[in-house]
């Protein structure tokens, strides 16, 4: 298929209140001036959507895969109270439980068996069962963003909120979460939980000395990440001891990070900000993968250098390009984006096991490994692949292909030009780090993620 003289031609711009994947990025909801939508992640599809009147939600929060939902309503006409929390069924197509608090909500964590609520300065906990009741609150220091974070599999058990004192994150720990049934007949060694540690865990970790901006934590609870307002470091925390386990770099200029997400076998983590770009860390060097360093870094053992020097950089990054009427799929571009002329994109990123096509046959699937999707709040959804340089070990063999997808709206799968260029001048590339400065300071460009497909979500017209 010869892309050189096709183009995506945008229609009407489409407004998303809020996305976010479900605890495994196996799904991921959106909501819109029309209702919400739920969508299979990877191949992209529409499974539901759900039309809703009276006014709009700022929150859709998908409890796993399963049919519930945690709606909160919000924008200039909120379908809800913005102090109230609604469970959704969305098999029955209704509403069944409804938490009403005195003052605004400001974020949502769930996983089976457990509700978390952020207020402004405290976090309240259900406990969901054949009801929802009311289990504990803790205070919290100032926290508009209404961040939380809770790890979400079978037999974790760690809550993270922010802690009393500015920048510090308080380490909570409910009962074990519960594994999720299987399907089909039962197993004859059904798993069984760990058995409790003698070792006291650490309740409160001084991550930071600005305010917090993100709390994140893998499935396993075992790591924390942290950033704070100023934008430019990500910290991972041993959560039993407490620990600073690494230190990683975003930039030297300030920043907000929109978000951090682990792995799911916790050997890398990727960040996103208000830059536009998609950042990747090596947790562990086992793949063959570091993360860059300083010309001068060696020499921070022997000489005083400021810690910039001894700091971990992105090995690989992606940019998300700017939005025009027409994405060109030609050739590359004339013209380089640059820090004056850069549309950021907010988005959501998450990790999944993504299709290896064949190079001879790119519609032959021979292996999976971890890669990203991005999802942006103008409607892009992007699946986004290291860099081939840097080797990927959870690559594994499959000898199914994957359900192919609907024919439309067009896809760019199988790209094979790395810079297509925008009909406006905004380039497609991937990877160009938010400032030029930065680029100069850290001595050498970061390998590029590598678009494998682009696709549109969020409209209303049947596609979704």
């Amino acid at each position: 298929m010869n892309l050189a003289r096709h183009s995506i031609s945008a229609t009407a711009p489409i407004l998303i209140f809020d996305t976010r994947f479900d605890a495994d990025c196996q799904i991921f909801t959106t909501s819109t001036q029309s209702g919400f939508a739920v969508y299979n992640t990877w191949p992209l599809k529409l499974l539901r959507k759900r039309e809703i009147t009276g006014g709009t939600l700022t929150a859709v929060v998908p409890l796993h895969t399963s049919s519930l939902l945690f709606l909160v309503g919000g924008g200039r006409s909120p379908r809800y109270p913005p102090n109230k929390v609604i469970l959704w069924d969305d098999a029955l197509g209704q509403e069944v439980i409804e938490l009403e608090f005195r003052e605004r909500v400001r974020g949502i964590a769930c996983r089976r068996g457990w509700l978390a609520v952020a207020l402004r300065r405290r976090v309240v906990v259900f406990q969901l069962d054949a009801t929802v009741t009311r289990f504990a609150e803790w205070d919290t220091s100032d926290n508009p963003r209404g961040l939380l974070a809770i790890a979400t599999a079978a037999h974790a058990t760690l809550l993270a909120i922010p802690g009393r004192q500015l920048g510090h994150v308080q380490l909570i720990h409910l009962s074990p979460c519960v594994p999720p049934q299987p399907l089909g007949p039962p197993s004859s060694s059904p798993s069984k939980a760990p058995s409790a540690s003698p070792q006291r865990h650490v309740s409160i970790i001084a991550a930071h000395t600005s305010a917090l901006t993100t709390i994140s934590v893998p499935p396993s609870g075992r790591l924390l990440a942290t950033t704070s307002s100023r934008g430019t470091l990500i910290r991972i925390w041993d959560t039993r001891t407490g620990k600073l386990v690494r230190e990683l770099r975003r930039g030297t200029d300030k920043a907000e990070i929109y978000g951090v997400a682990f792995r799911p076998d916790e050997r890398e983590v990727c960040v996103w900000s208000d830059k536009g770009t998609v950042h990747v860390f090596a947790l562990s060097e086992d793949g063959g993968v570091s993360n860059r360093h300083s010309t001068l870094s060696p020499l921070t053992s022997y000489i005083p250098l400021p810690r910039y020097f001894g700091s971990e950089w992105s090995y690989a990054q992606y940019r998300i390009p700017t939005q025009s009427a027409h994405i060109s799929l030609s050739a590359p571009a004339s013209k380089l984006p640059t820090e004056d002329d850069f549309d950021e994109e907010k988005c959501v990123v998450g990790w999944i096991q993504g299709p290896v096509s064949d190079e001879e046959d790119p519609d032959r699937v021979t292996a999976t490994e971890h890669q990203l999707v991005a999802l942006t709040y103008a409607g892009g959804w992007y699946r986004l692949g290291l860099p081939t340089s840097a080797g990927n070990p959870t690559s594994h063999p499959t000898s199914a292909s994957p359900s192919p997808l609907s024919a439309s709206p067009p896809s760019v799968a199988a790209l094979s030009m790395r810079r297509p260029r925008s009909s406006s001048g905004s380039s497609f590339n991937s990877g160009r780090p938010g400032k030029g400065k930065e680029r100069e300071k850290e001595g050498k460009e970061s390998r590029e993620c590598i678009l494998k497909e682009y696709r549109r979500y969020g409209r209303w017209d049947g596609w979704g």
